[in-house]
């Protein structure tokens, strides 16, 4: 059985997966305290949208180069937002751990499909 080919990034299953994630990273971050909103609050919800948008921006990239740059992007993105929330863990800002599971699966799912990039014949 063969999938047919993503026509828009809302078809790639990593994109939506990061977009789970960045809805995550928003209720998980309305519980901090309010003088965390320009701090912490303000820099997971960013570097967790990067992580989507880049994956979305990439995707029309017409260069493999191009492409592998807009998702090694989205990947330094997901890093950051993994060291926030342990910051906001080690605050006690409450569990991230729900969070943390959705960054482990886009984690995954961004390597496979930089893999699979890197290996087309495109």
């Amino acid at each position: 059985m063969s999938t047919a080919p993503a026509r828009t990034f809302e078809d790639l299953l990593v994109w939506q997966k990061a977009h789970v994630f960045v809805l995550a990273v928003y209720g998980f971050t309305d519980g901090f305290p309010r003088k965390e909103i320009y701090g912490l609050t303000s820099q997971m919800r960013r570097a967790a949208i990067s992580v989507a948008a880049n994956i979305a921006e990439g995707f029309k990239k017409k260069t493999k180069p191009d492409k592998i740059r807009f998702l090694n992007i989205a990947q330094r993105s997901l890093e950051e937002s993994r060291y926030y929330l342990i910051l906001a863990r080690d605050l006690g800002y409450g569990g991230s751990l729900a969070p943390m599971h959705q960054l482990e699966e886009v984690s995954k799912l961004l390597q496979a499909y930089s893999n699979a990039t890197l290996n087309s014949g495109f």
